[in-house]
């Protein structure tokens, strides 16, 4: 296998923008290729991320992107794996140049649903779960994610006060990051009074519907090393995947994807949890971050929210989560998000964060998820 480097990355702001899908997509894009010191003709192929391109009327958006960066010969495949697309979207691209098909690509994500309002975006949305199930008899996902926020609420004594914690560092993590679409701190008391979404779940316990595109240039480590730019090498990969519905698995507070992915990942990156210097990972409810902290292993079941309560998660703490804000406070362009999340490594990585740096960050991780976790893929990163 070919080592593999992310040598380049860029990325719009997220939030509700006025362009369209193939303008911020082609943004990003040329964004990442500029950061890489690269010219368009050296990117052998382009993976894009993209779950609702017939929102803004525009699906096969891969060949669209290649014209406009001049290179309509090259290859493109759009991937789409609901929340988790953009994870699933760089591992298909890490694969490619790990097996040496080429030497050089580009990964975009990209979303655009806010024009379609919140009614159509929220049915868009719930077209991920298994419908049959669970969206067509009215269960969308900030409801499944109450049901599980309610579980773990039950089985290990956490109280709503501690969920609101989460939104709170997330908030304060997102307004050092100029790319948020949510700049803005919050109290726990603002949690706690905003409008109930899905009790216990509250508006500031849920992610935005964000509109961005984030892309970044992989290449294999020769590649990186002629073009002499930074680059952070890309050391551990997994997958795994869960029942489609939540009421097929035997817990509702962990999300066996999770599991199987970053287990596959740490294998294959030779470290362990207690290795990992900070980490982005799919918190698109408070909820979804606790448990994902715990089937990370960066603690122990149950012992999440503790973590929570004693500040542990906080940037510059034990272990930084979501330093970029996550998807709670820097967006969620469900399509985008698992690149945005290889960008923060990136920027993370080369000294480039600004005012939200990990001190002496060597080791990183992205947890992206589809759905309630039915797909999931877990990315392992280190400064050169």
């Amino acid at each position: 296998m070919e080592g593999v480097c992310v040598l380049g990355a860029g990325s719009t702001k997220y939030g509700k923008l006025a362009d369209s899908i193939a303008d911020i997509t082609t943004q990003a894009s040329v964004a990442a290729i500029k950061n890489a010191g690269i010219e368009p003709k050296e990117v052998g192929a382009s993976y894009i991320s993209n779950v609702f391109g017939v929102a803004d009327k525009q699906v096969h958006i891969g060949p669209v992107l290649m014209s406009r960066l001049g290179i309509p010969d090259k290859p493109s495949l759009t991937i789409e794996s609901a929340c988790g697309s953009g994870s699933v979207s760089f591992r298909e691209a890490y694969a490619n140049i790990a097996a040496g098909f080429y030497d050089c690509l580009i990964a975009t994500g990209v979303e655009k649903v806010t024009h379609t309002g919140t009614e159509w975006t929220t049915t868009y949305f719930a077209y991920c779960s298994d419908f049959f199930y669970e969206g067509q008899s009215g269960a969308s996902f900030p409801g499944l994610f109450a049901s599980m926020a309610r579980a773990y609420l039950t089985e290990f004594g956490a109280t709503e006060e501690d969920f609101a914690k989460v939104a709170v560092k997330n908030h304060d993590n997102g307004a050092l990051n100029p790319k948020a679409h949510m700049q803005k701190r919050i109290t726990v008391d603002d949690v706690m009074n905003s409008a109930v979404v899905a009790s216990p779940l509250k508006l500031y316990d849920c992610c935005p519907f964000s509109d961005g595109a984030s892309s970044v240039v992989l290449c294999s480590e020769k590649f990186a090393k002629e073009h002499g730019g930074d680059y952070v090498k890309v050391i551990g990969s997994g997958r795994g995947g869960s029942p489609a519905a939540l009421q097929g698995r035997d817990h509702m507070t962990t999300i066996p994807s999770t599991k199987i992915a970053s287990e596959a990942a740490y294998k294959m990156a030779g470290v362990t949890a207690k290795d990992i210097d900070f980490a982005e990972v799919h918190d698109c409810f408070t909820i979804a971050e606790v448990v994902d902290t715990e089937d990370l292993g960066f603690f122990d079941k149950g012992q999440g929210i503790q973590a929570v309560r004693e500040e542990r998660t906080r940037l510059n703490s034990d272990i930084s989560i979501n330093p970029s804000g996550g998807l709670k406070s820097k967006g969620h362009p469900i399509g985008a998000t698992g690149i945005g999340q290889v960008v923060e490594m990136y920027d993370q990585l080369t000294g480039n964060a600004g005012r939200r740096s990990v001190k002496d960050a060597k080791l990183g991780m992205t947890h992206n998820f589809g759905a309630t976790g039915a797909s999931c893929a877990v990315h392992i990163f280190e400064s050169a």
